[in-house]
């Protein structure tokens, strides 16, 4: 009796033992099912997830550079006191590499670029599918034109072009300044040093040589604030509603295509990026500065003309290099001759603040051509002054 009584509890063990295997292989295979299932939602999750928008720091410092030596260029006013603070006034403005503050000017127009939330949004749809991601990427650094066409170009466009302007606005207001001075330090009580000859002038010309070969060194504090500002879309300050539309001057046209692949996601490595930095018409504008200033203190003697010099061809310059590389131009539009008015026809150019009409929205084609730019000689001599 007892032996059947211990069999039957065994038997009974078993199937409870049985019962709870077979929920634990029911639980497990729910589980591992909810785990697939989870695995492909994240997958999908991902594949209509773009990455996220990407600068690498190489842009930012190039940009850092460019504003920190801009502002400090603005900044400089006339009412000089004495001979020396002029020539620190131009030690500090003859200390830059005309290749190195052309590829900061555009790195920084990339990133005011990047303020535009409109061109951001636009670009950033063609980033969600990974082959139409890579293949605008591709072209977008073999070709800076393709992003002409993105949509939102024009309102980026528009922003970099207000931002400039005022830089460029407050770099003329202060060469205007020590321009003026030039010529009111010999009518005043200055006069009596401002008329004597520059004291080491051999030596103050190689000094502005060798100043303009060191390499300028970016603002930490700067580059990381651009940095910032280039992945959030603010904490710049700028702002501007105007559209343009292209074509685009060189700057505009390279700027617009970093911040493209930047938006895309693709502009973390700065081999992209790089060649793109790389604007010949504002460079050789600014190299031409540079070989006017060093004749102009060859041929300086007074004081006083020492602040010419530096007004016209180092500040002014900046200001008049920058215009011609990143600003459009005016357009010039004749008016129909008609028979029952005995006038001629009347030449009307456009003041570059009107806005254009607002364009339909484009998606990438194929790059429009670019108009020649003028030399950086023309430039210079069409410049104020």
């Amino acid at each position: 009796m007892g032996s059947l009584v211990q069999r039957r509890g065994l038997a009974v063990a078993a199937l409870a033992v049985a019962a709870l295997l077979a929920g634990c292989a029911s639980q497990n295979a729910a589980e591992k099912a909810a785990e697939i299932e989870a695995a492909r939602q994240a997958a999908e999750l991902a594949a209509r997830t773009p990455p996220p928008i990407s600068l690498n720091q190489s842009v930012a410092e190039a940009a850092s550079v460019y504003v920190a030596f801009s502002r400090e260029m603005a900044a400089i006013e006339g009412g000089f006191q004495d001979p020396e603070a002029i020539q620190a006034a131009i030690r500090r403005g003859s200390a830059y590499d005309p290749a190195q503050l052309s590829r900061g000017l555009v790195a920084y127009a990339s990133i005011i670029a990047l303020q535009s939330p409109e061109f951001v949004q636009g670009v950033r749809q063609y980033a969600v599918d990974r082959a139409t991601r890579e293949q605008l990427a591709a072209n977008l650094a073999a070709d800076p034109r393709w992003a002409l066409n993105l949509p939102g170009a024009d309102a980026a466009a528009g922003l970099i072009v207000t931002t400039l302007r005022a830089d460029i606005t407050s770099l003329n207001r202060a060469a205007d300044s020590i321009e003026n001075d030039a010529y009111a330090i010999q009518a005043d009580s200055r006069r009596s040093w401002a008329v004597a000859q520059v004291v080491g002038r051999d030596s103050r010309l190689a000094d502005a040589k060798a100043r303009s070969t060191q390499t300028m060194l970016p603002s930490a504090p700067e580059a990381a604030r651009l940095l910032a500002a280039a992945h959030s879309g603010s904490g710049l300050g700028v702002s501007g509603n105007r559209r343009r539309d292209p074509p685009y001057p060189p700057v505009v046209e390279r700027a617009l295509a970093i911040a493209a692949l930047a938006a895309l996601g693709e502009a973390a490595d700065a081999a992209r990026t790089d060649p793109l930095q790389n604007d010949p018409v504002s460079q050789t504008c600014l190299t031409e500065s540079k070989l006017n200033l060093f004749q102009c203190l060859a041929a300086s003697r007074p004081s006083y003309e020492d602040v010419f010099c530096l007004g016209r061809h180092i500040v002014r310059d900046i200001a008049t290099c920058t215009r011609g590389a990143a600003m459009p131009a005016g357009s010039v539009i004749v008016s129909p001759l008609s028979v029952a008015d005995p006038e001629p026809p009347r030449i009307t150019v456009s003041p570059l603040s009107d806005p254009p009409a607002a364009p339909p929205v484009r998606t990438p084609a194929q790059p429009a051509p670019t108009s020649t730019p003028q030399t950086a000689t023309e430039r210079l001599n069409t410049g104020p002054g």
